[in-house]
């Protein structure tokens, strides 16, 4: 049994089956720690839950796409903001073409994603954007899980100080001090030029632009080995993803 951890997918699922099957990844016995972000962006966000629903050892985590498409699928309200930043492409997945499977989604699979995910045998830390105690995940409000941006900015910063010379102990920013090692996703490596994921410090992201374009990650935490889809734009030519 192995342990993978895969990025944001975005409705991209063409994506995922070729992360699957390229890592050889057994649905039966391997474990996989889903970084959140499974709506909006690419048009087959049912397609993608249901496949994620077919593992048997599944963590998934909420991003804050998935709050918004639960929150839709909850209330039946559409959030403007959330239509405008892909959410139209889960609206109409579900209403156009799979209505049946919205109330079934909802409940098995967006209710139940979690805020983070704490591997404690390994001291592993999986959360879809970041957190800010120092005391590590479990202290901080549900909105800093989903929305954060300056946890991987304090992990790019802290490892700029270590290629200055400073020793680990007393450079390491206090905010990853208690996890042996992290997993994001939400902030895309794309800002940084690059499709491949990125480490800063003690800290792997994972969201290497799936939604936008760019491609889908799946890596074994133990090994490190990843595999990715092809660029996800052309295997949706007619979309424009997020």
């Amino acid at each position: 049994m192995a342990t993978f951890v895969i990025g944001d997918i975005h409705g991209g699922y063409k994506a995922l089956l070729q992360c699957l099957e390229r890592s050889n990844f057994n649905k039966e016995e391997d474990i996989l720690i889903s970084l959140g972000d499974i709506a909006d962006g690419w048009s087959e966000v049912p397609e993608c839950v249901e496949e994620l629903l077919s593992i048997r050892n599944l963590i998934p985590i909420q991003g804050n796409h998935d709050d918004w498409a639960l929150k839709w699928l909850r209330t039946g309200v559409a959030n403007p903001n959330w239509l405008n930043q892909g959410g139209q492409a889960t609206y109409d997945a579900y209403t156009i073409r799979h209505p049946d499977l919205m109330i079934k989604h909802e409940q098995e699979f967006f209710n139940k994603q979690i805020n983070f995910y704490h591997d404690k045998e390994n001291n592993r830390a999986y959360i879809h954007a970041g957190y800010r105690s120092e005391d590590g995940v479990g202290n901080d409000m549900k909105m800093t899980y989903l929305w954060d941006r300056d946890f991987w900015h304090i992990a790019l910063s802290g490892a700029a100080t270590l290629r200055g010379g400073h020793s680990m102990d007393n450079r390491m920013p206090r905010t990853l001090r208690p996890h042996n090692e992290i997993f994001i996703g939400h902030t895309t490596t794309l800002n940084w030029g690059t499709d491949n994921p990125m480490n800063a410090c003690n800290v792997w992201n994972l969201d290497t632009g799936g939604g936008f374009g760019g491609k889908l990650t799946i890596m074994n935490v133990d090994t490190k080995e990843y595999w990715q889809s092809d660029l996800v734009r052309e295997l949706y030519p007619e979309e424009k993803g997020r």
